[in-house]
Formats: structure tokens, sequence, C-alpha cells
């Protein structure tokens, strides 16, 4: 028998297209990534709200300054 912490490891990906298998291989690189570099993942605990908050925040902030690049890079 198959513990509950065993089973929300278990998952059936049925393939859909490349585009979404893609994204979800990419997903799952970075969690383990993230695992490993930083010996945690989003099931921690140690972190209020507002940290939440301010994580997401500055991962936006990166993403904005990403595009802004590749914007520039297009135009010139």
């Amino acid at each position: 028998m198959i513990s509950n912490q065993e089973d929300k490891h278990l998952r059936a990906i049925h393939k859909t297209d490349s585009i979404v298998d893609s994204i979800i291989d990419q997903f799952v690189e970075r969690a383990r990534m993230g695992k490993t570099k930083y010996g945690t993942d989003l099931d921690r605990n140690d972190l209020d709200i507002l940290e939440w908050i301010e994580h997401a925040k500055q991962e936006h902030m990166d993403a904005i300054l990403y595009l802004e690049k590749i914007k520039q890079v297009i135009k010139n």
C-alpha cells in the first residue's frame, strides 16, 4: 500500500501537446534545481504571507526587466 506521503509524489501526467509538456518539464526541473540550490521547496512553512508576497514581487520585477531587455533587443 502507498502512504499519503508517497502518493502525493506520484502523478500521471498525460501527454497534451509539445508546448504544455515543455512547460511541465520546465516546472519539474525548476523545482528540482530550487530544492538542490536552496535545500527547501514551496512546502516550507518558515515564511509568512508578507514574505511570500515579497518573493513573488521580486520575481515579477525580474521578469519585467527581462521583458524590457528583449523588447530593446528586438527594436534595435
